[in-house]
């Protein structure tokens, strides 16, 4: 007898065990597996039970509030300004960058951040908006506000003013002109 010529009925019960077979593992069966012994083991959980992470995108909102040492009192402008920049890449360290800014950058936005005597931020003004990626120029906004106070300025010359470039690379992540 070669293979080919299986019996009708031999045929219908190969098929009909492999019916079995399938079914008894699609059946939905809920209970713990056995081993061999006849003892249960811990099912593993379900997937479900894993909640993804939810991505996040950089920006104002995404960014966590750092709590920065207070700042020191600088003797010129040019030790605040450095102390601001500082201080904005420290209170936003997941929107900054620190190495070597891309050729081409994403935008440019330029802040004027006026202060009150004791460093607290007075006002904000925009001196160079970008043309493209309008949303930079709110996060470099909120990143000046994250960053202050900026120390006491009432015994440096008025008006007590510094400016700040941000150089945005694709990721909307920022550089401070001054640390460049």
């Amino acid at each position: 007898m070669h293979c080919i010529d299986i019996p009708t009925r031999r045929l219908a019960a190969i098929a009909a065990l492999a019916c079995v077979a399938l079914g008894a593992c699609s059946t939905g069966d809920k209970s713990a597996p056995g081993d061999a012994a006849g003892r249960s083991t811990p099912a593993a959980p379900p997937p479900a039970a894993v909640a993804p992470k939810p991505a996040t995108v950089p920006g104002p909102a995404a960014t966590k509030r750092v709590a920065l040492p207070p700042p020191t009192t600088k003797r010129s402008w040019t030790e605040v300004r450095k102390q601001a920049a500082e201080r904005l890449v420290a209170a936003n360290p997941d929107i900054t960058y620190m190495g070597r800014v891309p050729d081409q950058l994403l935008a440019i936005p330029v802040l004027e951040v006026e202060l009150n005597r004791d460093g607290s931020i007075r006002r904000i003004e925009i001196l160079r908006e970008p043309r493209e990626a309008k949303d930079t120029l709110k996060i470099a906004v909120a990143a000046v506000e994250r960053a202050a106070p900026f120390g006491d300025v009432s015994h440096l010359p008025r008006p007590w003013k510094f400016v700040e470039t941000f150089l945005f690379d694709d990721a909307r992540k920022f550089k401070p002109r001054t640390l460049d």
